[in-house]
């Protein structure tokens, strides 16, 4: 695999670090001796290739190592080019959800009718405790 692109980001392939590991879990005696498991590992802090704005969301949003490092494991399948890809298509989606800017949420204020059906309301309520109490003798 060469790289990986995303949205107009180019991440070449010197920049990610994979290491086969032995996955977890049931597999038999298979999964004692076959290094299926992947721990994608990217430099999110040292990457010349993010653009500034995703890189402090990465930084922000991501869990990363001290040294600002992103490790993706991926160990779902049973063979490990599944898991490469997994690996890959999770640091894609990671970096893609930082590259979309974030919606801006504009306030909106509460109509008048609103504020008076809830002041009517709040006064109905009352009525209908103050109906409950002893009349004085």
């Amino acid at each position: 695999m060469s790289g990986l692109t995303v949205g107009g980001i180019d991440i070449p392939e010197s920049e990610l670090v994979e290491v086969f590991i032995r996955a977890s879990g049931p597999g038999g005696q298979n999964v004692n001796k076959v290094a299926s498991a992947v721990q994608l590992r990217f430099d999110v802090r040292g990457s010349p290739s993010l653009p500034e704005p995703v890189r402090a969301t990465l930084l922000a949003t991501a869990r990363l190592t001290r040294n600002g490092v992103l490790v993706i494991t991926a160990q779902r399948f049973r063979e490990q080019e599944r898991n490469r890809a997994d690996a890959r298509a999770r640091l894609a989606d990671m970096i893609r959800r930082a590259a979309t800017p974030r919606k801006i949420r504009r306030p909106t204020r509460v109509s008048k009718a609103t504020k008076q059906r809830r002041l009517d309301s709040k006064k109905r309520h009352a009525a209908l405790k103050r109906g409950r109490t002893r009349p004085m003798d």
